[in-house]
């Protein structure tokens, strides 16, 4: 494991610990309504997955994919599906282990890192589900790369991600409501931010951000050999909301 993704780990330990919005588990009526077929999930913060973009539920194998915190595996496992969840963060996977005693299903969980799935063999998934999460990486195109060899052929890719174009601007001022640009594009905090404030977020166990390309987030995604096959944007928390949406999702197809 190597420094960021151990920092980063820590990191979401703590998000889980301070109760972030991706950690908090679903109540146990909306497990109950999956059970009965009325389900959704989210791959960014407000607008859920189209259903369409799913084949029938029922003994699909699903990859959540850098997707603890008891959210999509558990509502997806409770809908039929034959669900794992790969997540970097123990406490992360914690909360679906305790969504699965909670409401009797069955969830595997593993910890790993989204740009190594060396653990699974090619072919093994239906479905990859990967909400806003690669953020948290350095460089995304492994990922992409990694979630096409382990989906079977036709298999289908959901992921949501940030806009780079939130990590334009300086992140102070934004707090106030001002939007000045300083940095470009691709973004990394490591070598972006002042060295003293990349110690102080290291130091407080806070996670290291990565804004990557569109080209990297979308072509990269084509690259690997999907098909893009759908497409919407969400807004969530950004002062440039107001003006931009800041977060998309994609539909992918292998083939």
């Amino acid at each position: 494991m190597n420094a960021l993704v151990a920092h980063n780990s820590k990191a979401w330990d703590k998000k889980v610990e301070t109760g972030n919005e991706w950690t908090v588990a679903v109540e146990q009526q909306v497990i109950e309504q999956a059970k009965k077929g009325n389900w959704d999930i989210r791959v960014t913060p407000m607008k859920d997955v189209p259903k369409d973009w799913f084949p029938p539920i029922k003994g699909l194998k699903v990859l959540c994919l850098a997707s603890g915190g008891g959210q999509q595996g558990p509502v997806l496992a409770a809908a039929g599906a034959d669900v794992t969840v790969l997540d970097n963060s123990e406490k992360q996977l914690n909360q679906d282990r305790m969504i699965a005693e909670r409401d009797g299903l069955t969830i595997h969980t593993v910890k790993g890192s989204m740009d190594d799935l060396s653990v699974f063999n090619d072919e093994s998934f239906d479905v990859i589900v990967h909400p806003v999460a690669n953020v948290f990486v350095e460089n995304v195109l492994p990922v992409w790369k990694e979630a096409y060899r382990v989906l079977k052929r036709n298999g289908i890719l959901i992921s949501g991600f940030v806009n780079p174009v939130v990590f334009l601007f300086d992140t102070e001022l934004e707090q106030q409501g001002v939007l000045k640009v300083k940095h470009s594009i691709p973004y990394a905090d490591p070598e972006d931010l002042p060295k003293h404030k990349v110690k102080k977020l290291i130091e407080n166990n806070e996670a290291l951000e990565f804004g990557h390309s569109l080209e990297d987030q979308i072509k990269g995604q084509i690259d690997a050999g999907f098909i893009v096959t759908g497409f919407y944007e969400d807004k969530g928390g950004f002062v440039l909301d107001q003006y931009i949406h800041t977060y998309s999702a994609t539909r992918s197809v292998k083939v």
